[in-house]
Parts: C-alpha cells; structure tokens; sequence
C-alpha cells in the first residue's frame, strides 16, 4: 500500500524539507575570500607605494628642470660676461666711436648686467630659502621665466654688439671713402 501510495503521489507531489550545506563547499568559500581580502590589501600597498614613487619622481623631475633653468641662467650669464670683456672692449677702444657715445655704450650695455645680476640675485633667494612656502612646481615656473629674461638679455646684447659693430664698420669705411687718395 505505501508503495501504491508512493507512485500514486509521486506523479504531482514536491519535496520539500531542510536544504543541506556542504561544509566543503562553504570552507572552500570563505577560503576565497580571505585569500581574495590579502590580495586586496596587497594592491592597496602596492598603489600607496606606486603613488609615492609617482610623486618622489615628480619631484626629481621638477628638481631637474629647476637645475637645468638655472644652468641656462648660468650659461647665458657668462657668454654676457664674455662680451662684456671682449666685443665692448673692442667697441669702446675703436678710434671710430666718438667719445660721448661712449658714455651711452657703457650704460646700454651696464644696464643689461645690472638685470644679469639682479636675477643671479633673486634665483639664489629663490633657491636658498624656501622663498614665500612655494611649491617646486611654482619655482620651476618662475625659473624658467628667468631663463627666458636671461635668453632676452643674451639677444639684446648681441643686438646692441652687432649694432655698434656695424657702426664701427660703416665709420669705418665712411673714413676711407673720405681719406683716398685720388690719382686721376
């Protein structure tokens, strides 16, 4: 009878009861999700530490462009010495440069060194302390605006030597046109 009464229930009947848990299973899950939490702590630390090298390498590159602008100021800082020993010698020992432009020459050229220093003089302030709590990107900012005065000042001297050259040169030629000797 019961077997009857299996088959006869079986055809529509569910089964429902306690659902049972693998233990296995579960283990295996809660395993995976430790190992699953290390790894994300480790790519936690792995960006923390990604993030510093990002920003000591920022830093090193600012430092470096903040060098290499001052090797600039340097650099045309001398070639502005180099003239001012060689080509405005020159210039104010030629016979053809009358002696009130003399004056003129020396403070064209005198107030060009005087722009020379009073940048050297600001770089160091701006590199020696920590000028007004800026940061290396504002620094290198203003560096590099330096360098560019500092290329200005190169051309306008090289400017102002090509300038009285060419005078010197036309004096020149002008005398020999008027001193000839004429043979005809």
């Amino acid at each position: 009878m019961t077997v009857a009464l299996t088959l006869f229930m079986s055809g529509n009947a569910t089964a429902q009861g306690m659902p049972t848990y693998d233990n296995t299973n579960f283990i295996s899950l809660v395993k995976q999700l430790l190992e699953s939490g290390k790894q994300t702590a480790q790519m936690i630390k792995s960006v923390k530490f990604l993030k510093d090298a990002k920003e000591a390498i920022e830093k090193v590159s600012s430092v470096v462009q903040q060098l290499r602008a001052v090797q600039e100021i340097a650099d045309n800082n001398q070639r502005l010495i180099n003239v001012m020993q060689n080509d405005l010698q020159d210039i104010l020992n030629s016979p053809y440069i009358k002696p009130d432009e003399v004056s003129r020459v020396v403070e064209s050229f005198d107030a060009i060194v005087q722009n020379s220093l009073d940048t050297v003089d600001f770089i160091d302030k701006i590199l020696s302390s920590d000028y007004l709590k800026m940061s290396d990107a504002e620094r290198a900012e203003i560096l590099k605006a330096k360098e560019l005065e500092s290329k200005q000042m190169v051309s306008s001297i090289t400017t102002k030597t090509k300038r009285y050259r060419d005078i010197i040169s036309f004096r020149k030629m002008q005398d020999k046109v008027n001193n000839r000797e004429t043979g005809y």
